[in-house]
């Protein structure tokens, strides 16, 4: 059956023809619609559309609660009109179309901001029960939902530029790392799920030397015994993050309170591998495998490194100062990065001629200084800008699916967190949550 769906849109009929196009979709019922033909005007956009299949979900159910959706031809995102689209891409609009449709994937909610006592230089949402946060007054801090700040990470004598959450599973405390200016990494260990009434001050178990400038960007080994970082000194090292002090290369350490009591034991740790070929900062790492370390350098490079080895697999040159890194994508094996210049990378390193980005993303208009991969698609990243805003995006789309303005000034560190909430920092000194990000 044949159906004709009026919408907003037609106001311009006359001067638009109409196409036969059929709706399907992986979504269940109540989100599913007849899978019959019907004539639309073919000068809609996305929004048109949206209306069309919300009008079909109204008529089969009439408790149906309109809701935004996104649209693909081809495996393709709809991101002008219909009409504007099959010229584009040369499809004949003689036969019946079909179009798929998804959730639209956007924020749905802003939360309110926790807010810091100076810039905001690293979050790590990888955790679902908290948020980790570096800070430039020396600090780390863990929060719960709704901005409630539990734990303060005190010892770093610099700025806190980079955090991470090392994997936790079945164990009652959590460890993280962090990284500084001050030339150190520290390892801290608390009871995520402890009940307190105003945050607590918790203290390293471990201080890890060894690096001769800033320690600039910190990433753990997938099983959580060995993390790795990045340093203005050009080059990466290797730690270990067991609390034993067996191994000779460790020391540990006491400081008396100011009561004369002794304090738990502080260990030392001295890096156990160096990996060298960068020839400025290494400004971010991270270890998607045991066996491999993916780098980013001011000397325009991504480095991949075998780490038994201790040498670098391959080179990608892009001929700009590099900020960010992330490994992720279809097969989690794409590389998307970001630097001095308002584009955002990705390579595909499985193809020949690497070195060419399969995808450019350019609608920043400033430097990007955090990137990062949805972990459970193959399609979303997020990135962040000295802009102030962070964008949204989808590998079958040039334009972001969603900007995220809640920042006043430049957004220095971006993540994921629950899968569905996207969460930055910046120079404002605030801790954003933005949530409700629908990803199928």
């Amino acid at each position: 059956m044949d159906m004709n769906i009026e919408t907003p849109e037609d106001q311009n009929e006359e001067n638009s023809r109409r196409v036969q196009v059929r709706f399907k979709t992986k979504l269940k019922p109540p989100q599913k619609v007849p899978s019959n033909s019907i004539a639309i005007p073919s000068n809609l956009t996305r929004f048109g559309l949206s209306s069309v299949v919300n009008n079909l979900l109204q008529a089969v159910n009439p408790e149906w609660k309109s809701e935004p959706f996104d649209f693909l031809i081809n495996g393709e995102l709809v991101r002008m009109s219909l009409e504007q689209f099959l010229l584009a891409k040369g499809i004949s609009a003689e036969k019946v179309l079909e179009i798929e449709y998804i959730k639209a994937v956007a924020p749905q909610k802003e939360e309110e901001p926790s807010l810091h006592d100076d810039w905001v230089s690293a979050v790590d949402g990888s955790n679902p029960g908290f948020i980790l946060t570096g800070c430039y007054d020396n600090l780390g801090r863990v929060w719960k939902a709704g901005g409630v700040c539990t734990h303060i990470l005190e010892g770093h004598c610099g700025a806190v530029s980079s955090v991470n959450i090392i994997k936790s599973d079945g164990l009652k405390y959590v460890t993280v790392a962090t990284a500084s200016k001050d030339q150190t990494l520290r390892l801290w260990k608390f009871d995520a799920e402890e009940l307190v009434n105003h945050p607590k001050k918790i203290r390293s178990f471990k201080i890890l030397r060894g690096h001769k400038a800033s320690v600039h960007s910190i990433a753990a080994e997938t099983s959580g015994n060995m993390v790795c970082s990045g340093s203005w000194d050009c080059t990466i090292s290797l730690w270990r993050t067991n609390d034993s002090d067996a191994a000779g290369n460790q020391v540990s350490i006491k400081k008396r309170k100011g009561n004369n009591q002794v304090e738990e034991p502080q260990l030392e740790g001295e890096a156990i591998s160096t990996l060298v070929g960068h020839t400025q900062c290494v400004s971010s790492v991270v270890w998607p495998q045991q066996e491999t370390i993916y780098s980013a350098s001011w000397d325009h490079s991504v480095r991949t490194w075998d780490v038994e080895m201790g040498k670098d697999l391959s080179d990608i040159f892009c001929g700009k100062a590099l900020n960010c890194i992330d490994i992720g994508g279809e097969g989690s094996a794409l590389i998307a990065a970001g630097g001095s210049d308002p584009i955002l990378r990705i390579w595909d390193p499985r193809k020949p001629g690497t070195s060419a980005p399969v995808f450019q993303f350019s609608s920043h208009n400033s430097w990007i200084s955090a990137c990062k991969w949805h972990n459970k698609s193959w399609f979303h990243l997020i990135s962040a800008s000295y802009d102030g805003k962070v964008m949204l995006w989808d590998l079958r789309t040039a334009w972001p699916l969603s900007v995220i303005d809640s920042h006043k000034d430049k957004v220095l560190c971006a993540d994921w967190w629950r899968g569905d909430s996207v969460i930055s920092g910046g120079v404002d000194s605030k801790l954003c949550v933005s949530s409700g990000v629908s990803i199928q």
